[in-house]
């Protein structure tokens, strides 16, 4: 008899833990949802400080409209916009991203909710039409009557309110997870609207990167024409030279350590793909191209296409790797290079920068990619070759490429 009363307790017992241990694993899975979710809200907030911060440039280039004087100043603010909106191209794909994690994570979770209430729901309706087979209510009296003294009485009994509280717990079982698969469905249509939404946004975001970049475009025709903006935008950027000597020294000291452990190669690797050997300005004295009229360069300009890769000359160590600000924004967003061989090489007027300060990078690396920025009027890559504090004429270390420049609308070889 005592056998009897301990299997119906066990039996009891086993069912409802069978009913509690599958929903513990689907609260583990809500969890982590929880947190994406939280991850797509920060990357929508960062979203909307980009965008005030477009808003107030947009309120300066508003104000500098009528001031032909301010070419400059104006490609400066231009240039700020189109950083911020490529920042804001950039969150809203990571948004994207997040959303199809999202939305796979809410897909298995509906599908496993669906899947447990049609479980719940079959054993729901078991019971149903076993109590309206065996008259439930009758079977229960059968039992408390059929006892056989006041101790089985008094098990039959406790076994009974098991059984009336499995039923229960059934039943509510059933409602919470017919409630969990309607709130699994809203969040997963929820994610799958905000998505689309995202996409909407990244288009539109696209296509105002686009005409920020023509407004650039024509400016730059405007400045072209201005003659005395091109003699001080070429005295800015041979001040800017100079004045990066001391900057290259302090950071070359800061990173030493680093430098000294990644080998130089003896030669260098032209910056951009090979197709692109004809320079529109050389090193050290030269005519202006636009004006005609003397000057110093501290580089080389070799025109491409904008986004254009910008290869590594050598493997080395980034020590700059930022937009220019004050007096060196002149060379746009540049890249400097530390070479263990006690040479630097300097990439200007990306279009964007494709590598971090203190990062090592090998001979052939993508660093950045062909631009305008900074005192540019034209797509191009302004390159620099350093051996100590003292600049080089950087075609002297590509004697065995074929180099051209424009004479008179002439291609000339170099050599």
């Amino acid at each position: 008899m005592k056998k009897k009363r301990y299997f119906r307790r066990g039996l009891s017992l086993l069912l409802a833990l069978a009913l509690f241990l599958p929903l513990a694993g689907r609260e583990m899975v809500m969890e982590s949802s929880a947190v994406t979710k939280a991850e797509i809200d920060a990357l929508k907030d960062k979203s909307g400080s980009i965008a005030s911060q477009k808003k107030e440039i947009q309120s300066q280039l508003k104000a500098l409209q009528a001031d032909k004087s301010s070419a400059m100043k104006k490609k400066q603010l231009l240039e700020d916009q189109i950083d911020l909106t490529r920042q804001e191209i950039s969150n809203i794909n990571e948004q994207i991203a997040m959303y199809d994690k999202l939305i796979n994570e809410k897909t298995v979770e509906l599908e496993q909710a669906e899947a447990d209430e049609k479980a719940q729901f079959e054993l729901f309706c078991r019971r149903m039409r076993y109590m309206e087979e065996q008259g439930e209510e009758t079977s229960y009296w059968a039992i408390l009557f059929s006892s056989s003294s006041f101790a089985e009485l008094l098990d039959s009994y406790m076994m009974i309110e098991e059984i009336i509280q499995y039923d229960n717990k059934v039943v509510d079982d059933l409602v919470a997870l017919q409630e969990k698969v309607t709130a699994d469905r809203t969040e997963l249509e929820e994610a799958q609207t905000e998505q689309e939404e995202a996409k909407a946004r990244q288009l539109a975001v696209q296509e105002e990167l686009k005409s920020q970049e023509a407004e650039v475009d024509k400016l730059i025709a405007e400045i072209n024409a201005q003659e005395d903006v091109l003699e001080e935008m070429e005295a800015e950027l041979n001040k800017a030279a100079k004045e990066l000597d001391a900057q290259i020294k302090a950071k070359e000291k800061e990173y030493a350590a680093q430098i000294a452990k990644v080998p130089s190669e003896s030669g260098y690797l032209w910056p951009l793909s090979g197709s692109y050997n004809v320079l529109s300005s050389l090193f050290g004295p030269r005519l202006h191209p636009v004006t005609h009229k003397p000057g110093n360069h501290s580089g080389i300009d070799i025109p491409a296409p904008s986004g254009t890769k910008i290869y590594a000359a050598k493997s080395g160590v980034v020590i700059h790797a930022a937009k220019g600000t004050g007096g060196y924004w002149s060379y746009g967003n540049y890249v400097i290079v530390s070479h263990s061989d006690g040479t630097s090489t300097l990439y200007a007027h990306m279009s964007r920068i494709g590598c971090k300060q203190g990062q090592t990078v090998k001979q052939g690396d993508v660093i950045g990619y062909v631009g305008t920025t900074g005192r540019s009027t034209g797509n191009h890559l302004h390159f620099e070759v350093r051996v100590g504090s003292t600049r080089k004429d950087p075609v002297n270390y590509f004697k065995d490429k074929a180099l051209y420049v424009r004479d008179s609308g002439r291609l000339v070889s170099i050599w």
